[in-house]
């Protein structure tokens, strides 16, 4: 399949005339073709009508067709094959295994999803029966069932090409709802972009939907997805990327007219509590597997471990130690872009300068032109107190050691921190007291914790819980990845005393969809 730059509208593909740009290869320093076009805003508005003229009858598909649906992007999906593989690796500089097993996991959330349509438990289908003979009023016959939002903005991330992207999470899991879907592909990686949306593109048609049901846009700049989240038709967006570009899209939802949701993971550093009786026994083990995953992708994870807190007592300098030793063999291996590059390096350079910071280590020099090169600062407790910010995250091969007294102040520490995808505690049995202290703050701050465990990757399940409190995410109260999102892009509606023609299949008496519900308070299946 040939990478053109055009579009993905509906059906039909298009090449944007409000302007152009080049994707940027960084390991060569070059950008290399095809050119792609800017979408202006008269073919925004075309994409979003013909998502919402699609989502009038892809809302009301049956399970199985949905279902199939989803089924085939996975299999379109693996069949793009080695042209993906390549084309992502050169326009991302990750390798060709990192992207091979991106595709593979993104196949395996839509089938997922595909299983999680089929079970029908997203419908949360609850019945009331009517009670005529209650006292001193009769109850109504009450129905509920959640019912999909309408058409869904979908933002592609940088640093996850496949996963995060086109096919990725929010896609799958509004599509899984019942949800029409415009993309606006990542800049970083457009050719990507193109050759999994036409993948998705041909799905639409090979099963038979509305063309409106999924498309594709590109720009080079905020005006595209400024104008995505405007549009009138777009009723949800998912976002993955920076605080500021998340907060930008949040607080634009929330100023329109009609104000919609903007569903945005954000940043998040994803603090390792290092308790006493695993520094002891473990220091040198915990700082060589921390040192290898904080440098994974060239630390441009949203979970790459970025923060340890540890008690400065006897073992505190093997522990500094041993992450000098770890840190000092990594080689510095390219960045995703120039952008993201120069952020990193400005937010080293503020963490360099922070009140009582001194450096650890650091990894080799680079060599090229947009090399990250690992470095791992420390800083006192009371400085951190002082200056929270110190403490942000470096999108990057970066990492900050808080030295603390003593125990009350590793906690007063956490209490300060802002809100994480993440958080872990590494501990022994002698532990548990502290840890038991920890717990109630961990659980204030974020929505996934580890028991000795790095955060790298996420488990695509049915118990995945991707989000947090502020700014970790917009919204604590949902996750990005695993089945439970797709209640991010629905709604529930309650029907009373509606006759027996007027109700929606999965509040039938019969039940033709074969559900579990919730009738007058118990789980049946009938």
């Amino acid at each position: 399949m040939k990478v053109t730059g055009e579009m993905l509208i509906g059906q039909s593909t298009a090449y944007g005339s409000a302007g152009c740009f080049r994707a940027f290869n960084p390991t060569l320093g070059a950008e290399i073709e095809p050119m792609f076009g800017v979408a202006t805003s008269a073919e925004v508005d075309r994409a979003c009508e013909l998502a919402k003229e699609g989502f009038q009858s892809y809302r009301n598909t049956s399970p199985e067709i949905r279902g199939r649906f989803l089924e085939t992007i996975a299999d379109y999906l693996l069949g793009l094959g080695e042209p993906l593989y390549a084309r992502a690796a050169l326009e991302t500089g990750l390798t060709t295994a990192r992207i091979k097993g991106e595709t593979q996991r993104t196949a395996a959330q839509m089938k997922m999803f595909a299983d999680v349509v089929r079970h029908g438990r997203w419908r949360h289908a609850t019945i009331d029966s009517s009670d005529q003979s209650r006292q001193p009023l009769p109850r109504a016959d009450l129905r509920m069932q959640k019912i999909p939002l309408g058409p869904v903005g979908v933002f592609g991330s940088s640093n996850f090409p496949i996963l995060y992207s086109v096919a990725g999470g929010d896609t799958a899991s509004a599509l899984a709802a019942g949800c029409s879907v415009v993309v606006k592909a990542h800049g970083s990686h457009p050719g990507t972009s193109e050759l999994v949306g036409r993948a998705i593109q041909r799905a639409v048609r090979d099963c038979g939907l509305h063309q409106g049901v999924f498309s594709l846009l590109f720009g080079n700049g905020n005006e595209v997805g400024e104008s995505l989240v405007d549009h009138p038709a777009i009723q949800a967006v998912g976002f993955t990327g920076s605080e500021g570009g998340g907060m930008t899209l949040v607080r634009r939802g929330a100023q329109r007219k009609i104000p919609i949701p903007v569903f945005a993971e954000m940043t998040s550093v994803n603090p390792n509590f290092v308790l006493p009786g695993a520094m002891k026994l473990r220091a040198k083990e915990f700082a060589s597997q921390f040192v290898e995953r904080m440098t994974v992708g060239v630390g441009q994870m949203c979970l790459k471990p970025g923060l340890i807190l540890a008690v400065n007592d006897e073992h505190f300098n093997t522990l500094r130690i041993a992450l000098a030793t770890a840190l000092s063999a990594k080689e510095s291996e390219t960045m995703l872009n120039p952008a993201i590059y120069k952020s990193f390096n400005s937010a080293v350079a503020r963490s360099r300068s922070g009140t009582g910071s001194t450096v650890v280590a650091k990894g080799q020099a680079p060599k090229g032109a947009f090399e990250g090169q690992s470095e791992i600062f420390e800083i006192d407790a009371m400085n951190v107190m002082i200056a929270p910010e110190l403490t942000n995250e470096m999108f990057g091969p970066a990492a900050i050691l808080i030295r603390c007294a003593h125990k009350e102040e590793l906690l007063e520490v956490a209490k300060i921190l802002r809100g994480q995808l993440t958080m872990a505690v590494h501990m022994e049995p002698g532990d548990t007291e502290l840890a038991l202290q920890l717990m109630p703050i961990l659980e204030s701050k974020t929505n996934r914790i580890l028991a000795n465990k790095f955060s790298n990757m996420v488990e695509i399940g049915y118990a995945t819980v991707h989000g947090g409190p502020f700014p970790a995410t917009s919204d604590s109260r949902f996750t990005s990845v695993g089945a439970t999102a797709i209640e991010r892009f629905l709604r529930p509606v309650c029907y009373e005393n509606l006759p027996p023609e007027l109700l929606p299949p999965a509040l039938q008496d019969d039940n033709p969809l074969s559900l579990w519900r919730v009738i007058d308070g118990e789980l049946k299946h009938q």
